[in-house]
């Protein structure tokens, strides 16, 4: 009911969400031999929370450009945050209004969190409880315990049936968790919180390291465990293209490489959303953004054949040996709209200590965010 949507929120709704496309939207030239045009799709509703924000702010055009659900693909936006933030959030749709996007059905601001959530079908949560100076991580985990918990409630009170979440809010493998411990009725599966980021950061060095065109050189860059400084990026199963061809990094990685890969390189990715904002004074957030835009993706465009991507997703059952019961980043293939763990990835000694050092970390975080 779009009326009860719109009547809890101080703003006004953007647009009708549409039922049936324009006269004009799909008008064909009929030549001769041609056929009926094709029907345009239904709109996808889309929540975004901390919409205001940073990260918010670049992540809007990039998914409203069609990159990340399809460029045929209409969507109806939901754009969610705090009260105090309610004058930024306006100035963000008239921007998104000035834009003009093709693909805009529907712009619904709104800052009653417990209304939002109606009938999304996407949800990406990306506002949460920053971290303050001298503030302690258990602290941290309880501030955003709350806040989580409370828009699992609402998802799975109120939003679609098969709604996909993911949560890119730090600390997000735990904030994933209890939004969806919190959100009744709907699978654990279809949770999964961003490691893409670090994924591409590494790609990046990669890139840097043997001088290739690219970031398209490159491919199947593992993240294990937790968006943190725990995290291990792992090149034992990465690619590179140099002649039109793929080779496997090990394979070609000297002896002075492998152990940049193993020592500097790790170090780099692990710490780098710090360094970014010791540089710029700023948390990441075009790369965040943008990272987001690939998981969603990826997720609803499915993986490459012989293509893999880093997803924090729900571990129960995973062929690792990691503790059930959280959201552990592991490499990931994706169909219709699934994730499958890639089963079979050759684990050394040393990576092995390196994943239980950062499940142990997301085994703690769990404690100390749960009643």
């Amino acid at each position: 009911d779009p009326s009860r949507r719109t009547s809890t929120t101080p703003f006004r709704k953007i647009g009708a969400r549409a039922k049936a496309s324009p006269p004009t939207a799909n008008r064909q030239l009929l030549t001769m031999g041609s056929a009926v045009p094709t029907p345009a799709k239904p709109p996808v509703r889309v929540l975004i929370s901390g919409a205001a924000g940073q990260i918010g702010y670049s992540l809007i055009p990039m998914l409203l450009s069609g990159r990340a659900l399809g460029e045929d693909q209409p969507i109806d936006l939901v754009l969610l945050d705090i009260p105090p933030c309610k004058d930024k959030l306006e100035g963000v749709c008239m921007e998104v209004q000035d834009c003009g996007f093709g693909l805009l059905r529907s712009l619904t601001p709104t800052v009653d969190g417990k209304t939002a959530f109606e009938g999304c079908d996407l949800c990406i949560l990306v506002g949460g409880f920053p971290r303050r100076p001298g503030m302690l991580r258990a602290d941290l985990l309880k501030k955003n315990g709350g806040i989580f918990s409370a828009m699992g409630k609402a998802i799975g009170s109120s939003a679609s049936p098969n709604v996909k979440v993911v949560v890119v809010a730090n600390p997000a493998n735990t904030n994933c968790l209890i939004a969806a411990l919190n959100a009744e009725g709907v699978p654990k599966q279809n949770f999964s919180c961003l490691t893409r980021l670090d994924m591409n950061r590494s790609k990046g060095l990669i890139v840097s390291r043997f001088g290739l065109s690219s970031a398209n050189d490159v491919k199947n860059v593992m993240i294990w465990g937790n968006h943190s400084k725990t995290q291990y990026p792992d090149i034992t199963e990465a690619q590179i293209k140099r002649d039109g061809e793929w080779t496997s990094v090990p394979t070609v990685a000297t002896d002075e490489d492998m152990k940049y890969f193993k020592g500097d390189f790790i170090k780099t990715v692990q710490q780098r959303g710090a360094a970014v904002l010791k540089a710029r004074g700023f948390s990441s957030a075009a790369s965040a953004a943008n990272a987001v835009i690939d998981h969603i993706k990826s997720l609803y465009q499915g993986t490459a054949p012989g293509e893999h991507v880093a997803m924090g997703v729900w571990s129960n059952g995973n062929p690792y040996g990691i503790a059930d019961g959280i959201f552990y980043s592991f490499p990931c293939t994706c169909k219709d709209g699934k994730w499958s763990i890639v089963p079979g990835v050759t684990c050394s000694d040393e990576s092995k200590e390196l994943m239980k050092a950062t499940e142990k970390e997301l085994l703690e975080e769990k404690k100390e965010a749960l009643p």
